[in-house]
């Protein structure tokens, strides 16, 4: 959790431990003295940009701010906080990770751009209208969020795992969801242009009128899924779709290589339209009872 008060302490022994006046401070954040003032009397508080920024300058992780970081940091004593802040950096070497528990908030309009060193997961949080653009979220469990019209431009989800969660009407361009897992979530009227989803697993979800122009399907497998109002476009390599159910779902100028497809249901009303797919695709697709006039065989 975060405290106003708290920060500003860490910030105060943060500024004073490099030898810094408040003005120092404040001219390299490009604020105002008395705005740094009102930090360490905790009358107001960082955005996680600027605590992004506080924490290079300071020299210290982006978890030193959370209530959750263990330190015997004192504002009375600098040098035993020099001698503190060494040995929690030895520890992030060693992996030893600091807790930052962003679980059970509610972040509304709320600028997280540039987030990173995030460690631990969020949990049963509501985030909506927040911008996470250029962030690092890469690693986390996310389980039981509402995530809903939320910026994550340019941002590196990769190997996630995203569990009993509604995601709802966010963009997501040219991010990066490599071998991350949907489990039991609801995706819907997102923006996925540009997304990699190499190795990306869904499984027992809904998939529903997302926008996936010149995505990457490298090895990505549709699990259990209802997929409804989508059209994949570009190369399917190594795709896996099996028990999936489809309504509304189109393959568009769509290459389909070592695709396979494996006791979907409603494939007759899938619909396929200047396609083309290797031999093997192919006979999954009219095994399947899939309509396979709109497909061209690979030679």
């Amino acid at each position: 959790m975060l405290h106003s008060k708290s920060i500003g302490n860490k910030i105060a022994v943060g500024r004073k431990r490099l030898n810094l006046s408040q003005a120092e401070l404040a001219q390299q954040v490009f604020i105002s003295a008395q705005a740094v003032g009102k930090w360490e009397r905790g009358e107001s508080m960082p955005d996680i940009t600027t605590l992004n920024t506080l924490a290079e300058i300071l020299g210290v992780d982006l978890n030193y701010f959370s209530d959750n970081f263990e330190s015997t940091v004192t504002e009375t004593n600098v040098n035993e906080q020099k001698n503190t802040a060494k040995i929690e950096d030895l520890s992030l070497a060693n992996g030893k990770k600091p807790s930052w528990d962003m679980s059970k908030l509610n972040l509304v309009d709320s600028d997280f751009s540039g987030l990173k060193n995030l460690h631990e997961k969020f949990g049963s949080t509501n985030m909506q209208h927040c911008l996470f653009v250029g962030s690092n979220l890469s690693g986390l469990l996310l389980n039981s969020n509402n995530i809903d019209n939320c910026d994550f431009t340019n941002s590196d989800i990769s190997n996630c795992q995203i569990q009993n969660s509604n995601l709802d009407n966010n963009i997501l361009k040219k991010c990066s969801l490599k071998a991350t897992q949907f489990v039991k979530s609801n995706i819907s009227k997102c923006n996925f242009t540009n997304v990699d989803f190499t190795k990306t697993k869904f499984n027992w979800s809904n998939f529903e009128e997302n926008n996936l122009s010149n995505a990457i399907w490298n090895e990505t497998s549709f699990i259990a899924m209802n997929i409804q109002e989508i059209i994949f476009e570009g190369t399917l390599d190594g795709c896996f779709f099996e028990n999936c159910t489809f309504y509304s779902v189109k393959f568009h100028q769509a290459t389909l290589i070592n695709t396979f497809f494996k006791n979907n249901k409603k494939m007759k009303r899938v619909q396929f339209t200047d396609c083309k797919a290797d031999a093997i695709t192919y006979a999954f697709l009219k095994n399947g009872g899939a309509d396979v006039t709109g497909i061209t065989i690979l030679t």
